[in-house]
């Protein structure tokens, strides 16, 4: 199946309809962009961001759900997306554009090849992006090219493995791979040695639970209480928020195959 096939199946599957909402695959798509402007994910990637105005790059953009909030905040944002969809692609972005009245520019090509000159955005935003790269190490030289000296990347929720014989364990749990066989995941020190040969500076490497930005759609409650079962022990009961060295230090250790990080990065140099 293509992309858009497979998401298209998952909409029609019975007791489906929560997974469909938290990947904001539900229609209408303004109502879904509004709900991710407003959630807690968005909150926190808004606060890794410089202020705007400036030129912002979302790269896999998607729907356009990012594209909408970075414009909504006040960047002015091009949207990278392969994908023609009208449903999880291009055209999906240009029709969310159009209603909102928001400017946003959609190109159609690939992030290993960006169609930009060097130093041309102020920040780069590339949610569930890293982990789907044809050549991880292409992409993010491309990415450090196009970003401006003193510019900000923000990659969001990567999927992780801890070694090379996970990756089996996580795509048979990935509820859409054996539609579309898009899926895959990387060890962090895979992202990192790509983000950093590339030449960013990694500010903030962000683990499951460090972050709403990872555990989204789980809530801040759920996180404290799997966190208490796995430190004190299956039998903990209390429904009590824990020290965050505490939540930080389980996060840290997790090994669940696809788990989700992500990344904060700057191009080193003056601001144009």
């Amino acid at each position: 199946m293509t992309w858009e096939q497979a998401v298209l199946w998952l909409r029609e599957q019975p007791g489906k309809e929560q997974l469909v909402r938290d990947c904001y695959f539900d229609d209408p798509l303004i109502e879904a962009a509004r709900r991710y402007y407003n959630e807690a994910e968005w909150r926190c990637v808004r606060s890794l961001l410089p202020k705007p105005p400036g030129e912002a790059l979302d790269v896999g953009a998607g729907r356009g759900i990012s594209s909408y909030s970075l414009a909504l905040d006040g960047w002015s944002v091009t949207a990278l997306e392969p994908d023609p969809s009208p449903l999880v692609g291009a055209e999906a972005i240009r029709s969310l554009a159009r209603e909102s009245w928001l400017n946003i520019e959609v190109i159609q090509q690939w992030g290993e090849e960006l169609p930009f000159a060097d130093n041309r955005f102020d920040i780069i935003h590339a949610r569930q992006v890293l982990h789907h790269a044809v050549d991880l190490s292409t992409l993010c030289k491309e990415l450090y090219r196009v970003l401006r000296p003193g510019g900000v990347l923000v990659a969001t929720r990567d999927h992780v493995i801890n070694r090379q014989d996970d990756l089996p364990i996580f795509l048979a749990s990935h509820p859409l791979q054996h539609l579309y066989g898009g899926e895959n995941a990387y060890t962090v020190r895979e992202y990192m040695t790509a983000l950093t040969g590339a030449g960013f500076i990694l500010n903030n490497i962000l683990s499951p639970y460090e972050t709403p930005i990872n555990y989204f759609p789980a809530t801040e409650k759920s996180i404290h209480k799997a966190v208490g079962r796995i430190f004190f022990g299956r039998l903990w009961l209390l429904d009590i928020p824990l020290p965050r060295r505490i939540v930080n230090c389980v996060s840290k250790k997790l090994k669940t195959p696809g788990r989700l990080y992500s990344f904060v990065g700057e191009k080193s140099g003056k601001p144009i």
